[in-house]
């Protein structure tokens, strides 16, 4: 049912073994082309591992959860795990499948099964004491959005040189907003500026389980909060990430954070201001947003 195989006695040993097998036909093809000695780097392999097999065992996992408190589906996980693993840390076929997890710092699949389900019923509303009170996203719910009639547009301007930038920064107050993840740490920012130079700065940490992606928008967010406790009548907000751009301009999307940005960005309509986003290239040398950057990476 919808991918998930359910047997009458709901051990799901049967859905197991199904998914285990399509992530090991996936191994065998992977392992053709990378040895102990030769063949694709560690970390593209890993990257195959979490973009392509571990969704494939993962999925639904918090249907079939209880099953990996059984010791067959943890041995029936841990083979698995245990080819990639080594092919991660380049040892040989003799290392241990601990050892190799060790090396490859990578977390055992039924400890993800328990980490994925744990989360989903957290977005339920569920009490999860693992997490240990720690905030979950949620998805707005549909009920708590404008209606139609009240979605005002939100235009997204592709500023690419430096040309472009200065055409478009004839605003009262700018704001460069960056997002980064480097090791293992996960920061935001905002660089403030009038017509002359940078007024105000801001530094945001995320827990470290965070990407950079829900940083960006952290910073999108703030930024257009910023805008509403200035004095100023027109403001021009710059991102070099077009994916949290284009989430806050889908009022299909009902990520909190991009729902709190467009309220903001409403209110500041409401009291006669005018606000602007901007996508701008990263890493060509745009003042305002290699500020920004800094700032993001100088609290990790």
């Amino acid at each position: 049912m919808l991918g998930v195989t359910i047997d009458d006695k709901l051990t799901f040993n049967s859905h197991v073994s199904n998914v285990c097998r399509k992530a090991i036909n996936i191994y065998k093809k992977l392992s053709r082309a990378a040895k102990a000695s030769w063949g694709l780097h560690p970390e593209v392999i890993r990257t195959i591992y979490m973009a392509v097999m571990e969704p494939v065992i993962l999925y639904a996992a918090s249907v079939w959860a209880p099953a990996v408190n059984k010791l067959g589906t943890q041995k029936q996980l841990g083979i698995v795990q245990r080819g990639i693993a080594q092919k991660i840390c380049r040892a040989y076929r003799t290392v241990s499948l601990h050892s190799a997890l060790i090396l490859a710092g990578t977390l055992p699949l039924d400890l993800r099964v328990r980490e994925v389900a744990a989360l989903y019923r957290a977005r339920r509303g569920s009490a999860v004491p693992e997490l240990c009170g720690r905030e979950v996203e949620k998805m707005t719910s549909v009920a708590g959005m404008p209606h139609p009639a009240e979605c005002t547009r939100i235009g997204v301007t592709r500023l690419v040189d430096q040309d472009d930038v200065e055409m478009h920064s004839a605003f009262d107050i700018r704001i460069f907003t960056d997002g980064s993840k480097i090791n293992h740490g996960v920061g935001a920012a905002l660089s403030v500026w009038n017509s002359e130079a940078e007024i105000k700065t801001r530094k945001l940490v995320l827990p470290s389980f965070c990407t950079v992606y829900q940083a960006e928008l952290l910073a999108l967010c703030v930024a257009t909060k910023e805008a509403m406790t200035i004095r100023a009548r027109t403001f021009g907000v710059y991102s070099d990430s077009m994916a949290a751009l284009q989430t806050i301009q889908n009022y299909s999307c009902l990520h909190p954070l991009a729902v709190q940005a467009r309220e903001n960005i409403k209110r500041i309509s409401r009291e006669g201001k005018t606000i602007r986003l901007h996508w701008i290239k990263a890493h060509v040398g745009l003042e305002g947003n290699e500020r920004a950057d800094e700032l993001a990476k100088g609290r990790l």
